[in-house]
């Protein structure tokens, strides 16, 4: 029996191509683990009317963590359309497998390291080290929206908040309402992961990026959460930022940075420009990190133009299986492979199109492999 059972969720798209290159490293690292496949994504959508199938649920249940590949979404009147004909008109409305994961297992922090590795082209700069935390479960994500407004969620807020009485005349069938939600515990748990993540690296600041001056009740509850956990972490000073603010800082002064953490959209959106610093999607890898359980995955689309091409840059996901690795306590065997990583990167012998090469998704996961 293995040590490790890890569902295999190759998903969509170049998903499967990167899971693919995965697996070459995987297999010649000797990871003692099983893999289980986990139907998920448009597949299931199209052709039974949910991406994430109860099976799936389950398999996780009875795995220690999930490596997973990528995700098509698209828009609700679009994804209806692309139904099995039989399942049109049925009130079948499509939602992120992802999103229903991390909620589904309370994945609530979201890793997304960014690290420029020397010898990559596409470096902003040499020497960026950032970490993005976000939470993961609650903000504009957490599913909590109408269309159209109804007319008692709409009188129950006018009687706490005359503000939103201006908006009855546009007819509260025009008008669509998403929800951002932040609950002090939530923020609690990914400040302090963002905290002890800097004690355990070495980090001397944690930058929390907000909105307080305009978003005061939701981005201030977080700021103040955050300067509640920051007493407990003496040795790291707190830094506070505006989202604005913080996107030009980094074009600016990337070096100056290290742990950020914020909430859900902020963090989404951050998180991508961080990974352009360091050379783009490629190279971004991120962790749904639960209590018990966690969903290791790129950041990056399923990018259908390219799907069974072999051409997309399989790094963001070897370092999210480097991720993978650590969390499971095979740090050997993390720091084994983020070394064959940085050394395919350094030697610039085998490189994807988005490096300037013409190499393979599966070249680039055997090229690792082999330094290994």
């Amino acid at each position: 029996m293995a040590k490790y059972r890890i569902a295999w969720l190759p998903g969509d798209g170049v998903g499967v191509d990167v899971m693919e290159a995965a697996k070459i490293v995987l297999d010649k690292i000797g990871l003692d683990a099983e893999y289980p496949h986990g139907d998920i994504g448009w597949e299931f959508w199209c052709r039974e009317g949910n991406p994430l199938p109860r099976r799936t649920i389950d398999l996780l249940k009875q795995t220690d963590c999930a490596l997973f590949g990528a995700i098509t979404s698209k828009p609700k009147e679009e994804a209806e359309k692309e139904l099995a004909p039989e399942l049109q008109g049925k009130g079948f409305i499509y939602s992120s497998p992802i999103v229903g994961l991390r909620q589904q297992f309370d994945l609530g922090t979201n890793l997304r390291p960014c690290k420029a590795y020397s010898g990559n082209p596409l470096n902003y700069k040499d020497g960026i080290d950032l970490c993005v935390f976000l939470e993961n479960t609650e903000d504009l994500y957490s599913g909590v929206e109408f269309f159209p407004f109804p007319r008692e969620v709409f009188d129950s807020i006018k009687s706490a908040n005359k503000k939103i009485e201006r908006f009855e005349k546009y007819g509260l069938d025009n008008i669509a309402v998403s929800m951002r939600i932040i609950s002090e515990q939530a923020s609690r748990r990914i400040i302090t992961d963002a905290f002890e993540y800097a004690k355990k690296h070495g980090y001397k600041t944690v930058t929390v990026v907000e909105k307080p001056n305009v978003i005061r009740e939701t981005s201030g509850l977080f700021i103040r959460t955050a300067r509640k956990v920051a007493q407990d972490y003496p040795g790291i000073d707190l830094w506070e930022t505006n989202i604005d603010a913080m996107c030009m800082w980094l074009i600016k002064n990337p070096l100056d940075y290290g742990v950020i953490v914020t909430s859900n959209m902020f963090g989404d959106i951050i998180s991508d420009l961080c990974a352009q610093l360091v050379g783009g999607l490629g190279f971004a890898c991120s962790g749904n990190i639960g209590e018990k359980t966690a969903v290791f995955e790129p950041t990056h689309g399923s990018a259908p133009k390219y799907a069974g091409q072999y051409k997309v840059n399989p790094m963001a996901m070897l370092l999210t299986v480097k991720m993978m690795l650590d969390w499971l306590d095979e740090t050997d065997k993390a720091h084994a492979l983020e070394n064959a990583i940085a050394k395919v990167i350094s030697d610039g012998k085998v490189r994807t199109y988005d490096m300037g090469g013409s190499n393979t998704t599966l070249e680039v996961g055997q090229a690792v492999a082999d330094n290994l």
